[in-house]
């Protein structure tokens, strides 16, 4: 039976969204509803995608019976008060990520869709490439003998000009759009969380950081090093290195490739969709919607690649560096 999307918000992520499940079966996915809080965006998306149903509140997308699940596409400060919408009237929530702004909402979320007994996932869509479950798989194998360390980044010049980025009101700051790729990187590769975390970073005139580097230590005194910015254009890369060798996630947040533990790079191409994507590889939001359409018809509330407690321990980490930062959000923390 398929899994019945409605999607929250009109945006381009919400759109590259669209165009990937289109990429699977009807008979596995359909999106039969869009809402944007201007109803004429909402009508030119579901135009496009011959999406069925288009609102002008995302209230009248949770009231919607035929929506089985609600994609929320919102920016960072509507997270939770969305979220809680779509969870109050019934609907499963994928939520993009960064899943909150702080640790607090995080939890608020997480705890209302298991009172709930919803599923509810953070869109760490990276983790669902076939990509991660390699790398996954050769750490698990030994291939790499002890990880030892990983070094992650993420950045892109000239960045801090877009506004979701920079502006305070919008949830801006590298810490959270850009930092949770290079944090859940180094957690997907040592599944704990760290004993300590040393950071230092740049803030623009709102008080929003544009450029961060952080030191966090595992046990055994695993180190994770990681780096986002707004400013310069970065690697973009996960290099995790063990004792015997080292593996390369060539793309963090959105990687076909890796260069393997025999120096060999190894692809995974992605197929072609309806319309160009506006993000990189953003055909690959089709292995997330899969397995959570999976997840949720075998009756799980929760995906063990975005396990809820991985989420808050994310957010956790990111409340960390914006202590240590400076990094306050008058209205959130």
């Amino acid at each position: 039976m398929a899994l019945k999307w409605g999607i929250v918000s009109a945006g381009l992520i919400s759109e590259d969204f669209v165009n990937a499940i289109q990429t699977l079966s009807k008979d596995d996915h359909q999106v039969v509803a869009v809402a944007a809080r201007d109803l004429s965006r909402a009508e030119k998306f579901a135009k496009r995608f011959d999406v069925p149903k288009a609102y002008g509140s995302y209230l009248e997308l949770a009231q919607d019976p035929n929506v089985e699940i609600a994609y929320v596409g919102t920016l960072n400060p509507w997270h939770l008060d969305v979220s809680l919408m779509m969870l109050k009237h019934g609907k499963h929530v994928l939520c993009e990520k960064p899943l909150a702004m702080n640790e607090k909402q995080a939890k608020q979320m997480i705890e209302y869709a298991k009172e709930k007994k919803l599923f509810f996932m953070e869109g760490i869509w990276c983790r669902f490439f076939p990509s991660y479950q390699y790398v996954r798989k050769q750490i698990k194998s030994g291939a790499l003998g002890d990880i030892l360390s990983v070094k992650a980044e993420f950045g892109i010049e000239d960045l801090h000009k877009v506004d979701r980025l920079s502006k305070m009101e919008l949830g801006g700051g590298t810490i959270l759009d850009m930092g949770v790729y290079a944090i859940q990187a180094c957690q997907w590769v040592f599944q704990e969380e760290p004993k300590s975390i040393k950071a230092t970073g740049k803030l623009n005139d709102e008080g929003v950081d544009v450029d961060m580097s952080a030191e966090l230590i595992y046990g055994d005194n695993k180190v994770a090093r990681i780096k986002t910015s707004a400013l310069y254009q970065l690697t973009n890369a996960a290099k995790i290195v063990g004792t015997k060798g080292q593996i390369t996630i060539n793309q963090i947040f959105c990687s076909t490739s890796i260069t393997d533990v025999d120096g060999k790079e190894k692809t995974w191409p992605l197929p072609p969709a309806k319309y160009d994507f506006y993000y990189p590889n953003s055909c690959g939001l089709k292995y997330e919607a899969e397995a959570i359409r999976e997840t949720i018809r075998a009756g799980k509330t929760e995906n063990e690649n975005v396990p809820h407690e991985e989420s808050l321990i994310i957010a956790r980490i990111q409340d960390e560096i914006r202590k240590q930062l400076g990094v306050v959000y008058p209205k959130y923390d």
